[in-house]
C-alpha cells in the first residue's frame, strides 16, 4: 500500500493538468486513467475534431482558390489519410502529456480505479490489483454522451449505423447521407466537416435555433452560412425513432417525417460520469447527476475534490484546466476560487464563432442594463482582404452602463477562436471602457474591430 498526498482519478484536462501542477508544487501525486491520458478532449473530442476540421478548411480553400487569383485543379480529400493524420496528432500529444507527468514526478497507472473507503489514513483506491491511499482525492472522470431512450437508437449504436462523437471521428468512408441529431457545438462541427467533404447533411434540433446558448443573432448568421453550403436544418423537430437507414422525426404539430440516412450521429449532450468507480462508497452529494462542488472545487467530503465535466458546471476543456488548478491551490493552502462569468466558448467551423460573457438574451433575463455595440467585421482591412466568399461576420460588445465595463463579446468570422481570449481578459479584469480604449491593437488585424466597437460605446 503506497501513500500519496493526492490521488487523481481521470487523466483528462482537469486530471492531468491538476496532477502536473501538484507534482511541480511538491505533492506526491498519482493519476489513475483507465483509457489514455488526455481524456475525451484529446482522444475523441476537441483535438481530433479540430484535426478533421482543418483538413476540411484546406479543401475549402482549394475549391475556392480562384476567388483569390489562384488556380487549383483536381482538389480532393482522402478520408483514410485524414483519419490517419488525426491519429498521428493525437498520439503525439498523448505522448507529450506522458512526458509532462514524468517531468512533474507524477506516477501514472493505466487501469480502472475503484474507491474503497475513506478512513483516518485517507482515501483508499485500488487499481490494477494494487491499493493506494491518498490524503486528498480529485475526481476528474469527465463525461459521456447522452443516449436518450429513443426507439432504435441504442440498437443502432450496437449495429454501427448510429455514432457518438467517438465513432464519427474514425469513419473511413464519407457517408452519402449523414443525419445529425442535435444542433449543439459537437453536432455542428461534425455537420460542417462532413458537409465540406461531400456528405448530404441534415441536422435535427428540438429547439428553434442552433448552437444552444450562443447569442441568437450570431447563431442565425452561422446557420445561414451552413445553409449556403448545403446543410439542411429541421428546427423544432423531435426524433421519435431511429431505423437502419432513416431517422423518424416530427414537427411541432406532430407531423411525422422520415429523413434518409446512411450514418446517424447522436449528439444530444453529455452527462457526468459518476458511476462505475466506487464513488457511492463516499456518500458524495450529487446535483442532477453531477458532483456538487463549491468555488474551491470542494465536495461535501473533506479532502475530496471534483473538477471538469464531472461537476456538470461548464463542460469545456479549458474550464476543466482552471478548475483543476483551483483544486490544487486549495489543497496547497493558497487563496483561490473558480469564476465562471468569463469562460470563452468557440465553434471551430468555417466561419468560426467566439463568445464570452453575457449575451443579449442572458443580460435581459438577468435584468442587466447593457449597451450593445455591433460592428461588421468589414471594418477590418485584414478581414476584407482574406474573405471573398462570406463577409457577414460581426462583432458584438456588451457594456454595463452603470459600471462602464465589458460584460460580453461575441464574434462570428475568421480568427474568432484566437481573438476571444482578449474578451475574457476584459471581463475578468473589469477594466472600464475608457481604460480599454487606451490599449493599442495591432493593425491590420481582425481583432481591432473590438477596439473600434469600444469607441462606439456612448
Amino acid at each position: 500500500m503506497e501513500l500519496f498526498d493526492l490521488i487523481v482519478i481521470g487523466g483528462g484536462p482537469a486530471g492531468y493538468n491538476a496532477a502536473g501542477r501538484a507534482g511541480h508544487s511538491g505533492l506526491k501525486t498519482l493519476v489513475i486513467e483507465k483509457r489514455a491520458l488526455g481524456g475525451v478532449c484529446l482522444n475523441e473530442g476537441c483535438v481530433p475534431s479540430k484535426s478533421l476540421l482543418y483538413s476540411a478548411k484546406v479543401l475549402d480553400y482549394a475549391n475556392h482558390a480562384s476567388n483569390y487569383g489562384v488556380t487549383v485543379t483536381g482538389a480532393s480529400l482522402d478520408q483514410k489519410k485524414v483519419v490517419a493524420r488525426k491519429d498521428k496528432v493525437v498520439k503525439t500529444l498523448v505522448s507529450g502529456i506522458g512526458m509532462q507527468m514524468k517531468q512533474a514526478g507524477v506516477k501514472v497507472v493505466a487501469a480502472e480505479a475503484q474507491i474503497l473507503k475513506k478512513d483516518a489514513e485517507g482515501f483508499h483506491v485500488t487499481a490494477d490489483g494494487q491499493e493506494y491511499v491518498g490524503k486528498n482525492l480529485l475526481i476528474a472522470t469527465g463525461s459521456a454522451p447522452v443516449v436518450p431512450p429513443i426507439p432504435g437508437l441504442r440498437e443502432g449504436l450496437e449495429a454501427g449505423h448510429v455514432m457518438t462523437n467517438r465513432e464519427v471521428l474514425d469513419l473511413q468512408e464519407i457517408p452519402e447521407k449523414l443525419v445529425v441529431i442535435g444542433g449543439g457545438v459537437i453536432g455542428l462541427e461534425m455537420a460542417s466537416y462532413y458537409n465540406s467533404v461531400g456528405s448530404k447533411v441534415t441536422v435535427i434540433e428540438m429547439l428553434d435555433h442552433i448552437a444552444g446558448p450562443t447569442d441568437r443573432e450570431i447563431s442565425n448568421i452561422l446557420m445561414k452560412n451552413y445553409e449556403k453550403k448545403g446543410i439542411t436544418f429541421k428546427l423544432g423537430y423531435k426524433v421519435t425513432a431511429v431505423e437502419k437507414n432513416a431517422v423518424i422525426c416530427e414537427d411541432a404539430n406532430g407531423k411525422s417525417e422520415s429523413v434518409p440516412a446512411d450514418k446517424i450521429l447522436c449528439s444530444i449532450g453529455r452527462r457526468a460520469v459518476t458511476q462505475g468507480f466506487g464513488l457511492e462508497n463516499l456518500n458524495v452529494l450529487l446535483d442532477r447527476g453531477a458532483i456538487k462542488t463549491d468555488e474551491q472545487m470542494r465536495t461535501n467530503i473533506a479532502g475530496l475534490y471534483a473538477a471538469g465535466d464531472v461537476n456538470g458546471v461548464s463542460m469545456l476543456a479549458h474550464t476543466a484546466y482552471r478548475e483543476g488548478e483551483v483544486a490544487i491551490n486549495t489543497i496547497l493552502g493558497k487563496k483561490d476560487h473558480m469564476r465562471y462569468h468569463a469562460i470563452p466558448s468557440v465553434i471551430y467551423t468555417n466561419p468560426e464563432v467566439g463568445a464570452v460573457g453575457e449575451t443579449e438574451e442572458s443580460a435581459k433575463a438577468k435584468g442587466m442594463d447593457v449597451e450593445v455595440v455591433k460592428l461588421p467585421l468589414m471594418y477590418s482591412g485584414r478581414y476584407v482582404a482574406e474573405n471573398e466568399d462570406s463577409r457577414d461576420g460581426i462583432c458584438k460588445v456588451l457594456v454595463d452602463r452603470k459600471y462602464r465595463r465589458v460584460v460580453g463579446i461575441h464574434m462570428i468570422g475568421s480568427y474568432a477562436s484566437e481573438i476571444i481570449y482578449g474578451g475574457a481578459m476584459m471581463i475578468e479584469t473589469e477594466l472600464k471602457v475608457e481604460d480599454l480604449q487606451e490599449i493599442v491593437f495591432p493593425h491590420p488585424t481582425v481583432c481591432e474591430v473590438i477596439r473600434e466597437a469600444l469607441f462606439e460605446v456612448k
